[in-house]
């Protein structure tokens, strides 16, 4: 009866040997495939962060620009030279039809200067948009290219 049962516990062995290194197998790829994906999320999560970086030197940079711009202003408007120039082109009109004729000129020039602004203002919003999506797909198409 021993020898009956030993070719059935040899060939139950060798079965479980085999569903063993099946399993191993399975567990080795599964643990490639979690391997490739933590790399893939790390990338990514370093690209957001060197991107949001980015951004915030961006906003920092064009906060600087802001503030000088503010400053250039200031300056101007508290020069006394342009203070001057101004009250002695004020002083030269002599008539309340000149001082309307100046008036509407310069309240066609402030016109002129807040549509260009807004114009400005459009475009510029416009870009970002375009260079969000821009970026946006970029990363899409890397991560499917990566994946």
């Amino acid at each position: 009866m021993t020898q009956e049962l030993t070719p059935q516990w040899l060939a139950e062995i060798k079965a479980l040997k085999q569903q063993i290194a099946e399993l191993q197998g399975e567990r080795d790829t599964a643990w490639q495939s979690a391997e490739k994906w933590r790399k893939l999320y790390n990338t990514e999560a370093e690209q957001r962060r060197s991107d949001a970086q980015m951004a915030q030197q961006t906003i920092e940079s064009l906060k600087k620009q802001i503030e000088q711009i503010k400053g250039i202003e200031a300056e101007l408007l508290d020069d006394p030279t342009t203070t001057t120039a101004i009250q002695q082109e004020v002083e030269q009109i002599e008539s309340v039809e000149e001082l309307k004729t100046q008036l509407i000129a310069v309240t066609k020039e402030r016109d002129r200067i807040l549509q260009a602004l807004k114009t400005e203002q459009d475009n510029h919003a416009q870009t970002r948009k375009s260079l969000t999506t821009a970026l946006g797909d970029a990363i899409d198409r890397l991560t499917r290219e990566r994946g």
